[in-house]
């Protein structure tokens, strides 16, 4: 959050001295991190199983996949899933229960919400609780699957094409995909408004590299240099009228503050549009991100004071902020 929130010096500050006390679940000792008084770092993918729930909903064909972790835990190890229940088993004041029992009240309560028999939890099978909880979601699920049916199938098993289900599982109360619910209606003036305006000379938008997914991967090595550096995007245009030169540092400023970037000029932006990748800025002391440090970059929201929301929302705004851009002295 350090990196990735408006006014990020702000809450750099809260963390370091508002705290009673801070734990991290995090690989890395990060921006963010650093500031926990304990820091539990979760086994890395190739030692945890894999289920995905979220882009399956992004799926063009119905299929479904189960993968065990492919490397055992050490001994003494926890997985994530223990981590996080033990930690809710301490704030709660439950020391002394073993992690099954976060498990065990999530499934009591799923059966209990479905209406199922109470005696579907003696049938679940899994060697930990997140496998007995996704066993529970197989079988309550529309195909009656098991876990034990996506193990004996490890490629995943084909569940036919796509079908609607939007008429089914819509819970509106017109019964109809409401796009313009009475909110956003009434906002609509203050739009229009907003149209007449003059737009700002430059305007910012963020944007994301495919080898880093915002700051995951900027202290992997194999993922480094390259393609994947921290510059402003500017159109030739906008370049040439600012006297700006390729590869040279340029000083970008908003109402939130200013940094310094390299500048890209290139014709996949559009004129009157800027763009700086977020997820940058790892030069902040106490990290232990070596690689990542090697190639900092610079933090975007370090221009963005929090001051500028959503109306609706209430929301940080993030992308068409006014920014200037000059040369470095």
């Amino acid at each position: 959050p350090v990196l990735s929130a408006p006014d990020g010096d702000r809450l750099d500050a809260a963390l370091a001295g508002r705290l009673d006390f801070m734990v991290s679940v995090d690989p890395y000792l990060n921006e963010t991190s650093r500031h926990a008084d304990v820091v539990l770092p979760p086994p890395p993918p190739s030692q945890s199983a894999h289920f995905d729930f979220a882009f399956n909903s992004f799926a063009v064909h119905n299929q479904v996949r189960y993968t065990p972790a492919p490397v055992p835990l050490e001994d003494g190890r926890m997985d994530e899933s223990e981590i996080h229940a033990r930690l809710i088993l301490a704030v709660s004041g439950m020391h002394g229960a073993p992690p099954s029992a976060v498990d065990d009240l999530a499934i009591t309560t799923a059966i209990t919400r479905a209406g199922a028999p109470e005696e579907l939890a003696g049938e679940l099978t899994g060697e930990s609780g997140p496998e007995r909880r996704l066993d529970l979601m197989l079988r309550l699920g529309p195909y009656g699957l098991t876990l034990e049916e996506l193990l004996a199938h490890p490629h995943g098993i084909d569940l036919g094409p796509l079908k609607p289900r939007v008429p089914e599982i819509l819970r509106t109360r017109s019964g109809r995909i409401e796009l313009l619910p009475a909110p956003i209606a009434a906002d609509l003036p203050r739009l229009r408004r907003a149209l007449g305006e003059s737009p700002a000379p430059l305007v910012l938008v963020g944007r994301r590299h495919l080898r880093s997914n915002n700051s995951w991967m900027h202290n992997v090595g194999s993922l480094s240099g390259g393609s994947n550096v921290c510059t402003l995007q500017i159109h030739p245009d906008d370049a040439a009228r600012l006297g700006l030169v390729d590869g040279a540092t340029v000083r970008i400023e908003s109402a939130g503050g200013g940094v310094e970037a390299p500048a890209e000029i290139t014709d996949t932006v559009r004129s009157g549009v800027v763009s700086l990748p977020h997820g940058w800025g790892h030069s902040r002391p106490g990290t232990r991100m070596s690689v990542a440090a090697a190639h900092p970059g610079v933090n975007v929201n370090q221009l963005l004071d929090g001051t500028l929301l959503d109306p609706l929302s209430g929301t940080a705004v993030l992308n068409a902020i006014p920014v200037t851009v000059t040369p470095s002295p």
